[in-house]
C-alpha cells in the first residue's frame, strides 16, 4: 500500500552498491524504515530526498516488512546544519537520540514538533549549544524520565536555594543537601534554566544569552542525568563533546 508521510530523515545507512535504508521519523506514524533503491547515485531521483535531516513528505510503499521509498518532496534540507561542522554535530546527536529512543510504528507528534522545531532553530543560527540543551530536558518524558523540577525532591519546598541531586531524581534544596553528600551545586540562574527548559513551549523561544559558565552548570547536569538514568550510548555524543572539548582549548 502506498502512504504519504511528513517527516524528516533522521538515519540513512549504505545498502550494497547503490541502495540506502532510511529511517524517517513521521507526524503520521512514528519512524518509518524504508529502503531508498538506488539513492546512493547521483543522478537518482531518490538522492536529495535521502539525506540525513531532509525535511518532507515521503511516499511509501508499505507493508510487513521493510517499506520502500518510491518518492520525496523535499520541504526542508535544513542546508544550514551541514554548513558548520558544530551544527552538524548538534542535529547529528539530535537525530541519533530520536532514532536509538524510538520504536518504528508508534506515533508521537510532539516527538515530531520538538524535532522539528529543535533543528530548525540551530539551523537558522540560535545557539546550538543551548537548544540541545532544552531538546534534552524536553526527550526526558519521551524516555520515561521525570526528575523533579518545580520543589525539593526531599521536602518539597519551592523556595530556597537549589542543587541538583542524581540520587533524589530531581532538584534538591539547602535545607537538605546534607542527605546527599554527591549532590551538584549550581547556581540559582542554572537551576532556573533547567527548570525552563523542562516545562516551557518550545514554539515560544525568544532571544537566547546563556553566559559561558552557566552552559558548563547546564551540560554537567543534564550529561550526569542521561548517564545515570538513559541507558543510551550515542556515537555522536562522543563526538560532540570531543569537539566541545577541542573549542574550549581554541
Amino acid at each position: 500500500m502506498l502512504e504519504k508521510f511528513e517527516g524528516i530523515i533522521v538515519r540513512t545507512t549504505d545498502y550494497g552498491e547503490s541502495h540506502k535504508i532510511t529511517a524517517i521519523y513521521s507526524r503520521e506514524a512514528g519512524k518509518i524504515s524504508a529502503m531508498a533503491r538506488g539513492a546512493k547515485k547521483t543522478n537518482s531521483r531518490l538522492a536529495s530526498v535521502s539525506q540525513l535531516f531532509t525535511y518532507g513528505y515521503f511516499l511509501i510503499q508499505t507493508g510487513r516488512g521493510l517499506g520502500t521509498l518510491q518518492q520525496g518532496e523535499i520541504v526542508s534540507s535544513f542546508r544550514g546544519l551541514k554548513e558548520d561542522i558544530f551544527k552538524t554535530a548538534y542535529a547529528s546527536y539530535i537525530v541519533e537520540m530520536v532514532d536509538r529512543s524510538t520504536q518504528d510504528h508508534e506515533p508521537n507528534p510532539y516527538l515530531f514538533e520538538l524535532l522539528y522545531q529543535s533543528l530548525h532553530y540551530i539551523s537558522e543560527d540560535y545557539d546550538a549549544e543551548i537548544i540541545t540543551n532544552i531538546f534534552e530536558m524536553k526527550m526526558l518524558q519521551v524516555l520515561g524520565l521525570y526528575p523533579e523540577m518545580k520543589r525539593c525532591s526531599l521536602c518539597g519546598a519551592t523556595e530556597g536555594t537549589f542543587g541538583f541531586s542524581i540520587k533524589e531524581n530531581g532538584l534538591i534544596c539547602h535545607r537538605c543537601i546534607h542527605k546527599d553528600p554527591h549532590y551538584l551545586p549550581l547556581s540559582q540562574n542554572t537551576v532556573k534554566l533547567l527548570r525552563l527548559f523542562y516545562y516551557f513551549d518550545l514554539n515560544r523561544l525568544g532571544t537566547i544569552s546563556v553566559k559561558p559558565e552557566t552552559k558548563k552548570e547546564l551540560k554537567k547536569a543534564i550529561d550526569m542525568y542521561y548517564d545515570e538514568y538513559s541507558g543510551l550510548i550515542l556515537k555522536s555524543k562522543r563526538f560532540l563533546d570531543q569537539l566541545d572539548s577541542l573549542r574550549d582549548k581554541l
